[in-house]
């Protein structure tokens, strides 16, 4: 206890040390906690003052990748409803984040200023939570170093972006299917009693279907700059957004690519063709008519983990076959 709040540390070292045994994977993240107060309508008051750090080693398929990072004066409150399984309302600051990441090919390093998150979320009609989350950040700064020694390939280039925001949406989001299954791994981290409950793994995961009726989101910078080998680059706007139905039997998703002011280094083409090239782009394309319900529940119906793999060796072909069957659609729209 914390005066009159719970207060829940959570310590990465044991999931760490399973890790390393398993899987030759390197984690070291800094302990951290909550402060949990009930609330006499049934909700809990949650709060954290913290600056986490941490770093990541592992081996990809070219070869071994680390990522450290770093945010500092990280704050959050929020009301978790147990009822929704969800926060209903939350907010977030932090003073600015740095992060560096490393493979064979790339060297990366990100910094941002002071940023500020809101969360807000209510029951859906159909089941579910509906929730908002918007995200804004100042200082947005990029610095890549490309090298590749296969082909010889090596430049820098450098990011920079006053504001950068992220929003997003979500209707009937299964959270509470999702903190079963969590609950049911935490249960059954033993191999024996996960295959003997298989059944009940399997009610659990079609109970998550659609896992969300729609989630859309974007991705925008303002006043981006990029200086390359080649000179520099700008774009007054430039963003990206997502949208995608859950496992439905006639889902969508949907893509667009914004850019709006673009300035490019003016040695790159002739002075008569700068007029011949677009200052905005906007594109549009995404699928339709996509089937995943009923390859999500064959795949569900059709697994057993007493096997080794699970599926049968000619599953693949027979979820392709089937997908293609309700003849999906691409589409280009209008740009």
């Amino acid at each position: 206890m914390e005066g009159d709040a719970y207060k829940l540390a959570v310590d990465f070292k044991p999931v760490v040390n399973l890790l390393a045994t398993q899987h030759s994977f390197k984690f070291d993240f800094s302990p951290y906690a909550f402060l949990v107060k009930p609330s006499s309508n049934g909700t809990w008051n949650v709060s954290a003052d913290l600056s986490p750090s941490g770093s990541f080693e592992f081996m990809g398929p070219e070869g071994p990748q680390s990522i450290q990072f770093s945010i500092k004066d990280s704050k959050f409150t929020g009301v978790y409803d147990t009822e929704l399984a969800a926060f209903t309302s939350a907010t977030h600051s932090t003073a600015g984040m740095t992060m560096k990441t490393r493979d064979t090919m790339q060297r990366a390093e990100v910094s941002t200023g002071a940023g500020t998150a809101t969360m807000n979320a209510t029951q859906a009609a159909n089941g579910g939570v509906d929730f908002t989350a918007t995200q804004t950040i100042a200082d947005f700064a990029e610095t890549l170093d490309f090298d590749d020694p296969k082909s010889g390939l090596k430049f820098p280039l450098t990011i920079k972006s006053p504001e950068l925001s992220v929003n997003a949406t979500g209707k009937g989001m299964r959270t509470k299917p999702f903190l079963d299954l969590l609950a049911f791994a935490v249960a059954n981290e033993d191999e024996a009693k996960l295959k003997a409950n298989q059944a009940q793994l399997k009610s659990l995961l079609l109970a998550a279907l659609p896992l969300w009726e729609r989630i859309d989101g974007s991705y925008g910078l303002k006043d981006v700059s990029v200086e390359s080998p080649v000179g520099h680059f700008g774009a007054a706007e430039l963003g990206t957004s997502f949208g995608s139905d859950g496992i439905a039997q006639n889902g969508a998703i949907n893509y667009t690519i914004k850019a709006a002011g673009l300035t490019i280094p003016p040695n790159l083409v002739p002075a008569w063709g700068t007029a011949l090239l677009p200052t905005d782009i906007n594109l549009n394309f995404g699928g339709a008519n996509i089937d995943l319900d009923s390859m999500a529940k064959k795949a569900i119906e059709t697994f057993d983990l007493n096997n080794n793999p699970p599926l049968p060796a000619d599953f693949g072909d027979q979820i392709k076959a089937d997908f293609m069957t309700k003849t999906p659609k691409f589409i280009i729209g209008h740009s």
